[in-house]
């Protein structure tokens, strides 16, 4: 299984991609982590492919580079009209390895081969785990989440929100947010994320 999710790892390229547009800008790995606020040993990793940044760190690199989020996600040559067939989402391990950090969630991109979107859609799997602010993150841009199944509470600002199926919610990601599983049953959602940037 470990295997497999490095192969549909390595087909994304993200790594790789990250690597590109650095270089074609002739920026080291300093000036990138300097313009991120990211450290350069968690940039290298992320250039090596042993690990796959959340949202929000993506959306802090694509900002740096002046591209779209979905840079990191369309293939070359790709049309206009994109359809993804159930089992043949693009599923991206936040971090292969696991860990006490690693984000709770596995997302899968839902129009990876599509080229200048504005939106990202992705489906969501939320692992168990407890609440700590380490799950709490923030970034430029709006998120629109519907929940399919499961139950989830939303911890956004201030505020704590119980979730259960056929429940969506819009905000504004600028503000720190996080998700945290309640119940029995292993959440999955639609996620659509939108960068001002």
């Amino acid at each position: 299984m470990a295997d497999k999710r490095r192969e549909e790892v390595k087909e994304l390229q993200i790594g790789m991609k990250i690597r590109r547009l650095r270089q074609e800008r002739r920026m080291t790995l300093q000036d990138l982590a300097e313009g991120t606020g990211l450290s350069k040993p968690l940039l290298s990793q992320i250039e090596n492919e042993q690990v796959i940044p959340p949202l929000a760190t993506l959306l802090r690199i694509a900002k740096t580079f002046k591209v779209g989020l979905h840079s990191f996600f369309q293939e070359e040559g790709t049309s206009k009209c994109i359809l993804v067939k159930a089992g043949e989402s693009r599923r991206l391990q936040r971090r292969p390895g696991g860990g006490d950090n690693a984000p709770p969630y596995t997302y899968h991109s839902l129009a990876y081969g599509k080229k200048n979107r504005n939106l990202e859609p992705f489906l969501v799997d939320f692992d168990e785990t407890e609440w700590r602010d380490e799950l709490l993150v923030s970034h430029e841009g709006e998120e629109f989440l519907f929940l399919l199944e499961g139950e989830l509470e939303l911890h956004y600002a201030e505020q704590i929100m119980a979730m259960a199926p056929g429940d969506s919610v819009y905000y504004d990601s600028t503000e720190p947010h996080g998700f945290v599983v309640k119940g029995e049953v292993r959440p999955r959602a639609v996620a659509v994320v939108y960068s001002r940037e």
